[in-house]
């Protein structure tokens, strides 16, 4: 077996395991290892893993469940409601509970856990007026009695009467709900309109794709023969699982048109060039051998894959194929004389030196401390990597048979935008023509803005959207996109500091800023809280005579009077205990302990209008933050974009001293200058077409340096094997470049704005950059050249 014959076995046979071991990682370990989950793709942004670890939690708490909202006429929406919940709880696969109409409901479940420690739970205004000077217990005990029927939890006379802790409990945050219970069902009201709230649990991850696809079909399965009942009503709805379907859903939409069109362009590009079907098949198994390999790199290295690298990887066919193009395009210019071993040689450097430019930019991408940035890279550059060495150990055993030249008229045509641009590049008028363009960019630059809102990363559906502002305007529940983190030495030090950021947050309430907040301390008071309320009750309590004696001539009886009088101190709410309530098991999300990382505990507040107004309260409060997911991972991203200006700056310089050994100082220049003035015009065209710049622009600006260069290279490098068909290595450029366009280009229509801010740079630089491509040509009378031949 030949040299060229023993690589080419073990590359099929490393080719064919890669394959077998993708398909096990994809399909043979249970569900589809493909992240939907937005949290996963953000960076690490905040100053430590407890911070980390809270922004988790909360977008955890409610993740893995439907909240939906039935709205319209009252007894409709209602009967709707009803019909939805049980139709949802029949279906067992979908979901795991369903909570429409309410269990029933026992006063002393609620009240009974609070009585041995009443004396120790007063609300604001009840301290206050115990507080003052002319408190008369006996007055306060005729107003009470005077108001028994209040809009709250009540608690029963005896046990409670003063009403103090019915007071506590009407503040408890369950109690402060707009939404109440009517008719078994939790409802709000908004005019006229009535809003049935139904919650329903999944029977698995929000971001397993089974769980999604048997959670929506069952909503809709649900659903439609309610609406046809009732067209006037309207079903919101908003939960982790549909963002995450819609995701998914956008990015599948993607990858199938980007994978589909530029697969079927390239096929036709190929064939117009090369006149056979022959190569069409190579040049994709030279890049699915590639793509295969990227995935199955990123799999093995991050145990899954995030829809941004499945769409990115559907628009890496079109640079993958460049490394087959240029073998082909040697075959082809070698003609009757074509030597498969020798045509390696040929296209060694050229694309040893295209494929070094490309991984040192894919490598930059993979600097940003973005998850799906790094994957990105890892996939690009194993990707690139095997793609081309295909091209040195497969594709010359599969290419053996010499070919026809490039088809003719492609070649003239190439030839005469070559000729037409090298002459304008030529001498001094290239040095003007280099003027002209930079003073035309000179406005588009002027032009240029920036943009690094988190929100150009997923753009969710209008719809999505609009039901999540109206569930949570009218369920009063906070978005939990910023939070406070209270931290301290022990639970008690954490509620202590806690309450002095609550009496901070309710001024903002009282002054209209802020509609409210959930905290922990607003269920369960510290230590050092529940021992100054008792000890601003001790000076009636100390005399139990007197107290019962006011008790009985307000119209108590002894017995019930001297047994309230005698519980007296009653014993502190511990946090502990408090912890393993019925009530606590919904705020659980709001304390981290110390296997967490703690002790802290988050406090939300409801949708601030003015989120400077939570960052200076904040201000002399030890051990309190405001952690702004959204806003953190918006400047982490504003510093990168700075520095990535710097980083194609050094890029150009990494690549420079290369270009220098190989070309000399005085073709070097000439080399560099289409992928710079591409970028350059790419740049104006921003500028121009009102595009602010964002990280990802200058990270695709970074791979059209890498893919400029390449083309200059492969120019440079082919031109000296074309002569007989002139004009066939810059048609094989333009081959590349519009296979480039085909792929990346599409991911300008992405629904995800990131990577269509990505497409678009790459659209933009590839097509600059393919058409000054000759700039970089060798010293070349064009005039003297023969026209290609008309004929095969």
């Amino acid at each position: 077996m030949s040299a060229l014959g023993g690589r080419a076995t073990a590359f099929a046979l490393a080719a064919v395991a890669t394959a077998l071991a993708t398909l096990w990682l994809l399909f043979g370990r249970g569900a589809l290892p493909i992240q939907t989950d937005l949290l996963a793709m953000l960076p690490a942004t905040e100053r430590d893993t407890l911070a980390e670890t809270a922004v988790e939690r909360l977008a955890r708490a409610n993740g893995d469940r439907m909240v939906l909202l039935v709205s319209g006429a009252d007894a409709d929406a209602k009967a709707a409601a009803r019909a939805l919940g049980q139709t949802l709880t029949a279906e067992h696969t979908a979901f795991a509970s369903v909570t429409a109409e309410l269990p029933p409901f026992e006063l002393n479940s609620v009240v009974a856990p609070y009585l041995p420690h009443r004396f120790g739970l007063l609300d604001d205004a009840a301290r206050a007026a115990v507080s003052a000077a002319d408190f008369q217990p006996t007055a306060a005990l005729a107003r009470h009695l005077n108001q028994p029927f209040v809009d709250s939890i009540m608690v029963p006379l005896a046990d409670d009467p003063f009403g103090w802790l019915g007071g506590w409990l009407a503040q408890q945050p369950w109690n402060r709900s707009p939404l109440t219970p009517e008719d078994n069902l939790l409802v709000a009201h908004t005019g006229d309109i009535s809003h049935v709230l139904i919650i329903a649990n999944l029977a698995g991850s929000a971001y397993d794709d089974t769980v999604q696809k048997a959670a929506l079909a069952a909503l809709d399965r649900a659903w439609a023969p309610i609406h046809t009942r009732y067209p006037a009503l309207e079903l919101a709805r908003t939960g982790a699982v549909f963002y995450a379907a819609a995701a998914r859903s956008g990015a599948e939409r993607d990858m199938h048109r980007v994978g589909w069109i530029s697969s079927l362009g390239i096929a036709l590009l190929l064939l117009l060039v090369f006149r056979s079907p022959g190569p069409i098949g190579v040049a994709f198994l030279s890049t699915a051998i590639g793509v295969m390999t990227a995935l199955c790199v990123s799999l093995l290295v991050f145990g899954e894959v995030y829809l941004l690298t499945l769409v990115f990887g559907a628009a890496l066919l079109g640079e993958a194929v460049d490394y087959s193009i240029q073998y082909l395009t040697a075959r082809a210019n070698q003609g009757a004389h074509w030597d498969a071993a020798a045509g390696v040689r040929q296209v060694r450097p050229a694309l040893l030196i295209a494929l070094g430019t490309s991984l040192l930019g894919y490598a930059l991408l993979g600097l940003v401390p973005f998850p799906p940035l790094k994957q990105m890279a890892v996939f690009a550059m194993s990707g690139m990597l095997v793609a081309c060495l295909s091209v040195f150990w497969l594709l010359p055993v599969l290419l053996r048979r010499p070919a026809r030249p490039i088809t003719p008229w492609v070649s003239r045509a190439a030839l005469a935008l070559q000729a037409a641009t090298a002459r304008l590049a030529a001498g001094r008028r290239g040095w003007w023509l280099t003027g002209f363009l930079l003073l035309i960019s000179l406005p588009g630059w002027r032009l240029l803005g920036h943009d690094d809102d988190i929100h150009q990363l997923i753009a969710p559906p209008a719809i999505l959207s609009s039901d999540e502002a109206l569930i949570r305007q009218v369920t009063g529940l906070g978005n939990g996109s910023q939070f406070f983190l209270v931290r301290g030495d022990s639970s008690e030090q954490v509620l202590e500091r806690e309450e002095a950021l609550a009496s901070r947050l309710q001024t903002l309430v009282e002054q209209n800023e802020l509609p409210g907040w959930l905290g922990l301390t607003q269920m369960v008071p510290s230590q050092q809280r529940q021992a100054a309320n008792r000890a601003v009750l001790a000076r009636w309590f100390d005399d139990p005579a007197a107290l019962t004696a006011d008790m009985v001539a307000a119209g108590f009886r002894a017995d019930t009077a001297t047994a309230y009088v005698t519980a007296w101190p009653g014993t502190p709410l511990a946090f502990a205990d408090w912890m393993r309530t019925p009530i606590a098991q919904a705020f659980h999300h709001l304390w981290l302990d110390q296997a967490a990382g703690g002790p802290a505990s988050i406090v939300v507040p409801q949708d601030a209008p003015d989120i400077s107004a939570l960052r200076a309260i904040t201000k002399g409060l030890p051990g309190v933050e405001l952690v702004d997911k959204p806003a953190s991972v918006s400047d982490l991203f504003g510093r990168y974009r700075r520095y990535a200006s710097w980083w194609l700056l050094a890029a150009l310089l990494l690549i420079t001293p290369v270009f220098a050994w190989r070309y000399g100082l005085r073709h070097a220049p000439r080399v560099l200058a289409p992928p710079a003035l591409g970028i350059a015009l790419t740049l104006a065209a921003l500028g121009y077409l009102g595009e602010p710049l964002t990280l990802f622009h200058w990270l695709a600006l970074m791979l059209v340096l890498g893919v400029g260069a390449n083309y200059a290279v492969f120019l440079h490098e082919g031109e000296p094997f074309t002569h007989a068909q002139p004009g066939a290595m810059y048609a094989s450029v333009l081959l590349s470049a519009l296979t480039a366009l085909l792929s990346f280009g599409l991911l300008s229509f992405s629904s995800m704005p990131a990577l269509a801010h990505f497409g678009l740079t790459l659209l933009l630089g590839i097509a600059f950059t393919a058409l000054l491509v000759p700039f970089s040509g060798r010293d070349t009378d064009y005039s003297a050249l023969p026209d290609p031949p008309r004929a095969a």
